[in-house]
């Protein structure tokens, strides 16, 4: 198969969360246990960073390689969903694995997965963890697909593990409170591995807490004794949270030397170390076009609070959803004075543009509906004065349609 035909029959032969939803939470870690043991244990063959959380874990992660990178070190990292290309979601030093690699691996152990039935993320794990213990990564950051204890990738006993923050999100599979949300992500706590929260909430304290003592594990609540004096090339103040989880994360590393100059270069360049895209990222300047992949209510609170504090004559907001989100909820967070513009992501359960607008419209937002991303970004561009602002978001597939 070439590399088109190899994703082709990945993303639709087997179910992928981010396409069809529910339908691909598979609850369980029997699947990749299995497959690992197939490929000979690779996640034992590389030292890890385990990141979950419910906003920033993305950012933190690659906060993490950069850094270690500009200690000199290889660094593996595995991150999900992609924006353009699969091959995102597979890097070393900020290098993507080659297609060649890709379609080898899935031509090699095609039968496994289809007799198995094994779930895409199951599959891309197996492949991740096989590329890092093949390319002998010094140190690879895992960052969780969902939840945390049951993720496929909870199957590495890591160096350190980074839980960023608890928010409301994926309650179908984790929970419909904080406390239980907090439960499921601290699966990824190991015995005796040390454990950084990058921010204190009242609700998961004790439950962090609790755990790390049953545990034997050190836990360090990172904004207790902020990063301070660092600052990174991610846009948006609220990066400030994801660098005191991170700073932290890398002062509990044993057998790792990274020098003070290598967390703050690594912070400064992580754009230009991990190819990252769609935090706060500045498209255009005139007029002012930023977009940002945050799609839930705590991640588009500090979005939002960020628009707020630009300058700007009128402000123009391309939104989509996807259909399993509480989309009432998130949009009672938007400005009543913009100019809206509601959009259909384009995947399956990309909540339809109509739908959106006669909800928004209940709650004062107006503004007109298109039938692709494409089409409402390209009206929001042409209506917009030099010295307005174009915000894109609600959704990674509306941000990944733009960048």
């Amino acid at each position: 198969m070439t590399y088109q035909e190899t994703l082709d029959w990945m993303f639709g032969q087997l179910p992928m969360y981010q396409q069809k939803g529910a339908a691909a939470f598979n609850a369980k870690l029997d699947n990749i246990i299995h497959f690992c043991d197939v490929l000979d244990n690779p996640e034992k063959k590389f030292k890890s960073i385990h990141v979950a959380g419910t906003n920033g874990k993305g950012s933190s992660s690659h906060m993490l390689a950069s850094i270690l990178q500009e200690a000199g070190y290889k660094v593996g990292l595995y991150t999900s969903p992609h924006l353009k290309d699969f091959r995102e979601r597979i890097k070393i030093n900020g290098k993507v694995v080659s297609k060649k690699f890709v379609t080898d691996f899935i031509e090699q152990h095609k039968p496994f997965f289809e007799y198995h039935k094994l779930s895409f993320f199951e599959m891309t794990v197996g492949m991740a963890f096989s590329y890092f213990a093949e390319e002998k990564v010094d140190i690879a950051i895992i960052e969780v697909g969902l939840g945390g204890r049951l993720d496929s990738t909870n199957i590495i006993t890591p160096e350190v593990s980074l839980i960023t923050n608890i928010g409301m999100d994926h309650t179908q599979f984790l929970g419909d409170t904080l406390e239980k949300i907090a439960l499921e992500k601290a699966g990824i706590i190991k015995p005796k591995v040390p454990v950084v929260i990058s921010e204190t909430q009242p609700e998961t304290k004790m439950i962090f807490n609790l755990i790390a003592h049953q545990l034997k594990c050190n836990i360090i609540f990172a904004d207790a004794e902020p990063a301070n004096g660092y600052s990174t090339d991610l846009l948006g103040e609220y990066q400030q949270k994801n660098i005191n989880g991170v700073v932290a994360c890398i002062h509990q590393l044993d057998n790792f030397e990274v020098p003070d100059v290598a967390i703050s270069e690594g912070l400064q360049k992580v754009v230009e170390n991990t190819g990252i895209l769609g935090r706060w990222q500045i498209l255009m300047h005139q007029p002012l076009v930023v977009c940002d992949t945050a799609h839930n209510r705590e991640g588009l609170q500090l979005v939002l609070d960020q628009v707020e504090k630009q300058s700007y004559s009128q402000l123009h907001i391309v939104l989509g959803f996807v259909t399993d989100k509480d989309v009432r909820t998130v949009l009672r967070l938007f400005p009543r004075d913009a100019k809206y513009y509601f959009v259909r992501p384009g995947i399956p359960r990309g909540m339809e543009a109509f739908e959106l607008q006669e909800l928004a419209k209940e709650l004062g937002l107006n503004g007109k509906a298109y039938k692709s991303v494409e089409k409402g970004f390209k009206k929001a561009l042409k209506n917009a004065e030099p010295k307005d602002m174009v915000y894109v978001g609600g959704s990674t597939f509306v941000v990944s349609e733009v960048v």
